[in-house]
């Protein structure tokens, strides 16, 4: 009991070194609340316990400090961070700018489109939105501003194309082993349902992208080196990727692919003299994986503690039940909006949470209340996971608290809020994927073939569709600033 009283104590006190105080705030009031459930209204009243006795039950069960949280992050996530630093230590980054620099950069709005592209490449292995802004966006974004795009634009297009990352198979951040152990489906599954939306994602930014730039008639700069050329000097930067890909669908553990997959990060290193991992490099790189994991790492005790007291006090099915009730009345002419008054209800959820914890643990603690609601009103297990990892984005790219859109707009030198109301205009179809998660089986892999392939082909047809009609309205509208040339 002592050792469990101990061991909470000091997994608060980790989170608000490396994660700040809201997170703590909300750890205490979990523990006060665990101790002191007997004098709450009815509604979320519970039996109570003493401080000793709720530090024991959170500490020890398997729904606690040591629960999916730390089982994922001591299996999973550790190891494909450190990939992803040894991945950039071999030279890759580099590429993952170059190849889509040649491809597009000198089309309409090319250095935003490079943006777009190369986000949604390397997001996927750095798993973290504001780590991927910060990244790409110190090359990106300047080429943006130089090109024409105006500060607060460029600013806002580099954080909402880097939430791609998040979505974006073989890696998905952290959320998609999560999710994995959640529902008990192998990774390989939330992989392959989870690309053709990601790159849904990635296809509605490039063509909002598309016509913020035509509305201004920006163009790049042609690169020195055609795409094809990059590709075939530079290929082998892809083949991580795709060893962890196919080892997954072939069955392997992902710690498996992980471990296989840093070998041919040293391997490929070797094919030029300036990225070779030496030794020294080798341990460089070990070091930045290994601190790039700490913040996912800090919040394990402090999500065990609001889960464990969350079971606990059986506040989950109360909360399933709130949600479900307060959506009950969402019928209105006949025409059930319950699922969509449901989906609100858990963005805004997301959002208020994602302002003091990171998007992966509010996901987490999100999904743990807010999918059996979801699995009430008809949505499959793994579509509702869905909608919850997509929504506790929200938070990255939402006012008020943005943190992604600000580490934009301090690159870009822009004013803050113009720069976040920009990101989330671009990212759009964030809140439109819950949606076609919610409605469309076809959208999770649930359902025949046919029914598949239609919904891919109306998704494809209806998001270049809204994003043409979107731009039609704004360059209608303000017809007499596309000609003038946007202040630098």
């Amino acid at each position: 009991m002592a050792v469990a009283v101990v061991g909470v104590l000091i997994g608060i006190e980790l989170a608000r070194r490396v994660v700040g105080t809201v997170f703590v705030v909300m750890g205490v009031v979990l523990l006060l609340y665990g101790v002191y459930g007997d004098y709450v209204p009815d509604l979320f009243a519970h039996a109570g316990d003493t401080f000793p006795g709720l530090c024991t039950s959170i500490f020890y069960k398997s729904d606690g400090v040591f629960g999916i949280m730390a089982n994922v992050l001591a299996t999973y996530v550790i190891l494909f961070v450190l990939f992803g630093a040894f991945l950039e230590k071999s030279g890759a980054q580099r590429f993952f700018i170059d190849f889509p620099l040649a491809a597009v950069g000198h089309r309409i709005g090319g250095p935003a489109k490079v943006s777009v592209i190369a986000s949604g490449l390397f997001g996927s292995i750095s798993g973290s939105a504001i780590a991927n802004t910060v990244s790409t966006g110190a090359f990106t974004i300047p080429m943006m501003k130089k090109a024409g795009f105006r500060p607060h634009i460029a600013g806002g297009i580099e954080p909402a194309a880097s939430i791609s990352g998040m979505f974006m198979p073989p890696i998905m951040g952290a959320g998609g082993f999560i999710m994995a152990e959640l529902t008990g489906v192998p990774y390989s599954r939330i992989m392959l349902v989870a690309i053709f939306p990601a790159i849904m994602y990635v296809f509605s930014v490039f063509i909002m992208v598309h016509y913020e730039a035509k509305k201004y008639n920006i163009k790049g700069e042609k690169s020195e080196h055609s795409a094809m050329e990059i590709l075939k000097t530079q290929w082998y930067y892809i083949m991580p990727l795709v060893m962890i890909t196919i080892l997954m669908l072939y069955g392997f553990s992902p710690g498996y692919s992980a471990i296989l997959g840093i070998v041919t990060c040293i391997i490929i290193s070797w094919f030029r003299t300036d990225t070779r991992i030496t030794p020294k490099r080798f341990i460089e790189a070990s070091r930045a994986g290994t601190e790039n994991s700490l913040k996912i790492g800090a919040t394990v005790g402090v999500i065990g503690i609001i889960i464990g007291v969350l079971t606990y006090s059986g506040l989950v099915l109360t909360f399933a039940d709130i949600v479900i009730e307060l959506a009950s009345d969402a019928v209105f002419f006949g025409i059930d909006f319950r699922l969509v008054a449901t989906i609100f209800l858990i963005a805004l959820a997301s959002l208020v949470l994602g302002m003091g914890v990171p998007v992966t643990a509010a996901y987490l603690i999100t999904a743990v209340v807010a999918v059996p609601a979801l699995i009430h009103l008809g949505v499959n297990e793994i579509a509702a996971h869905m909608i919850v990892y997509w929504l506790s984005q929200d938070s990255n790219i939402t006012p008020p608290v943005c943190i992604a859109a600000f580490a934009g707009a301090t690159i870009a030198k822009a004013n803050m809020w113009r720069t976040a109301f920009a990101a989330f205009k671009f990212a759009k179809f964030l809140y439109l994927g819950p949606f076609l998660f919610g409605y469309v089986p076809g959208f999770s892999l649930n359902g025949s073939g046919w029914d598949i392939i239609k919904a891919f082909v109306l998704i494809i047809l209806g998001t270049y569709g809204y994003s043409w009609i979107l731009s039609g309205i704004w360059m209608k509208y303000f017809k007499k600033d596309s000609k003038k040339a946007p202040a630098s």
